[in-house]
Parts: C-alpha cells; structure tokens; sequence
C-alpha cells in the first residue's frame, strides 16, 4: 500500500476515494475509524488522514487525483 494524499477532512479523503472508485480503482482509508471515533483534533496530530491505493495503481491514482477540480473555499 502506498499513501498518495493527506488530508485535514475526512470528507476530503472519501471524496477522493469515490473518485478513484469512479475510474476502477480501489482506495483505502485506514484512518477514518480513528479520526470519527475521536474528531478532527487527531487527524491534525498524526498529520492528516492517509488515502492509500495498491502500489501498482499509483500512477493511474495521482492521475486520476491530479484532474480533480480544487476543493472550493469555504464560505465565509
């Protein structure tokens, strides 16, 4: 398994695993019981919640991440 992205949100990193699972690939969360279970402070302290793929899909997946539009400003 190889982390391809950390995120600060956990809705950012199942927002990318639905795309990555759009384009056939498979992508994993292993922290998102940990971080729902003890908020949002602790993803901060491990440094973010890991998004990881299978090694040999790791080009296809940074490709498939790199066309995503940019996350959108929050509203003030």
């Amino acid at each position: 398994m190889t982390t391809i992205a950390n995120c600060n949100l956990l809705i950012q990193a199942q927002l990318m695993q639905a795309a990555l699972a759009g384009s056939g690939i498979k992508a994993f969360i292993p922290d998102e019981l940990t971080v729902q279970g003890s908020g949002s402070l602790y993803s901060l302290a491990i440094g973010g919640i890991r998004l990881q793929v299978e090694d040999e899909d790791v080009a296809a997946a940074r490709a498939v991440l790199a066309a995503l539009p940019p996350p959108a400003e929050p509203a003030p």
